[in-house]
């Protein structure tokens, strides 16, 4: 079986098999709404992601299935010298494809891509709930060297 995966930008037909893998665990199906037919909310927020340079959300498939997503968003500082950085958010792989090392191929790449980009780090945020990611995340060589805040405006 052909173990190679491609990595392309999402287009809209990719929408609800992204909403599905986001929606595909205990935490994610809290909060996503991954019904058949996608709301207008997803669509809006695909199309804004679409048309910003900064925003790559990506599809990785396997002998044409999907099998996993993440974005990527680029963000410019005016500390480190004016660099640039990369914020790596919802990664996931699908289900039936868990544990084969495609999360592992998936972070070399995105780590890969923000090297092309010039970045000088990339970085990521997971609820702490999360244990076994954040163990794959450290087994990566991501350190957790910041504490993360959050306040929910809605």
């Amino acid at each position: 079986m052909n173990t190679d995966l491609t990595f392309r930008l999402a287009t809209i037909d990719d929408l609800l098999e992204i909403i599905s893998m986001l929606a595909d665990d205990v935490y994610g199906a809290e909060r996503e709404n991954a019904t058949a037919i996608v709301s207008d909310k997803y669509i809006n927020a695909f199309k804004k992601i679409q048309e910003d340079p900064n925003q790559e959300l990506t599809i990785v498939e396997l002998n044409g299935a999907k099998v996993a997503t993440f974005q990527l968003t680029f963000i410019q500082y005016l500390n480190f010298e004016g660099a640039l950085r990369a914020q790596i958010e919802a990664v996931r792989t699908h289900s039936k494809y868990r544990g084969q090392g495609i999360g592992t191929r998936v972070f070399v790449y995105a780590i890969n891509r923000a090297k092309e980009k010039g970045c000088n780090l990339i970085q990521l945020t997971s609820d702490k709930r999360r244990l076994e990611a954040i163990k794959f995340y450290e087994k990566l060589g991501f350190i957790p060297s910041h504490e993360g805040l959050k306040l929910k405006l809605r």
